[in-house]
């Protein structure tokens, strides 16, 4: 009885830890190792305010519009992640941290919401002046495009899209979230460490 306990233990722990591994074991799609992350990568260039202009579903998103996701310098040289969105009226937020994946200069980072358990942040596309970027994980149904504005010029997205289609990503699943340019910081609530189960992020 006691082998057969530690077993059931072990088998829900390796679970759990898989689905906070590939995001919520929502999906699993093919590998995007292949695809090179953006070289010159300079991340103080890159920290501030992103507005997700669109997504391939996962349950950790579904629903949310108005998503922003911040990202400042700690002073211990990590880097502060502050993910947010409105479902239903309501302002959901979730905080993590995110460290350098790979060189200094290689657009890698490794993001984690639920510790000891980091995924792999890689962005494969981004303007020269960090107008706009696109992030994927470490399987390719995972897919964020970025922007600092809440929206994006046609003929911009049209080159994204065309990209990443070469890439083999399922453009025609993408969500486009909505947002409200008249909302104000202030409606943003300061939010805790993993205030919400869901997670995953930009």
């Amino acid at each position: 009885m006691k082998d057969q306990n530690l077993f059931r233990t072990v088998s829900y722990v390796t679970v759990v830890s898989s689905m906070l591994l590939t995001g919520s074991g929502c999906a699993l799609g093919d590998s995007t190792a292949a695809i090179p992350t953006v070289e010159h990568f300079e991340l103080e260039r890159y920290l501030g305010k992103w507005y997700e202009i669109a997504r391939l579903p996962h349950c950790f998103e579904k629903g949310l519009d108005n998503v922003t996701a911040d990202y400042s310098l700690r002073r211990d040289g990590k880097v502060a992640v502050h993910n947010s969105g409105l479902k239903d009226g309501k302002r959901r937020c979730v905080k993590g941290i995110a460290i350098r994946g790979g060189r200094p200069d290689q657009g890698l980072l490794k993001v984690s919401f639920f510790r000891p358990f980091y995924g792999e942040y890689r962005i494969i596309m981004m303007d020269p002046d960090y107008s706009w970027a696109v992030v994927t994980g470490e399987t390719n149904d995972y897919l964020w495009i970025l922007s600092r504005s809440s929206t994006i010029r046609k003929e911009t997205l049209s080159a994204i899209l065309k990209k990443l289609r070469y890439l083999k990503f399922d453009v025609s699943r993408l969500e486009y979230p909505w947002h409200d340019p008249a909302l104000s910081e202030t409606e943003i609530p300061e939010c805790g460490t993993n205030t919400d189960s869901n997670q995953n992020t930009q």
